[in-house]
């Protein structure tokens, strides 16, 4: 019995599909939806760009609070189809560490 699905998404128009999918088979079993989205780090270019720590730190907040709110978007979706779900924003290399202490039965 799948107890939990892992949908792993950049939010583009590609991993729309999968995430519908994601809810049907979670609703299906009665399943826990996990919604995660890997926040790419900011990388300065090499040259002549420089970013100061301020403006590191603006980039890297507006990144979050965009991923945030396509995030909230996603999840709205999950409760309208009366799917239980969770998100997840994580950073970087932690997705390995992080993607379910448990262990989805399924990832989408």
């Amino acid at each position: 019995m799948t107890r939990r699905v892992l949908h792993p998404s950049d939010f583009s128009r590609a991993s729309r599909a999968a995430f519908l999918k994601a809810i049907e088979v979670a609703k299906s079993n009665r399943a826990q939806l996990l919604v995660v989205h890997v926040l790419t780090p900011i990388v300065p270019l090499p040259g002549d760009a420089y970013i100061s720590p301020k403006m590191y730190d603006e980039l890297a907040a507006s990144a979050r609070a965009f991923a945030q709110k396509q995030l909230d978007r996603l999840l709205a979706q999950t409760k309208k189809a009366r799917v239980r779900a969770r998100g997840f924003l994580l950073e970087g290399r932690r997705t390995r560490q992080s993607s379910a202490s448990r262990g989805p039965d399924a990832s989408i």
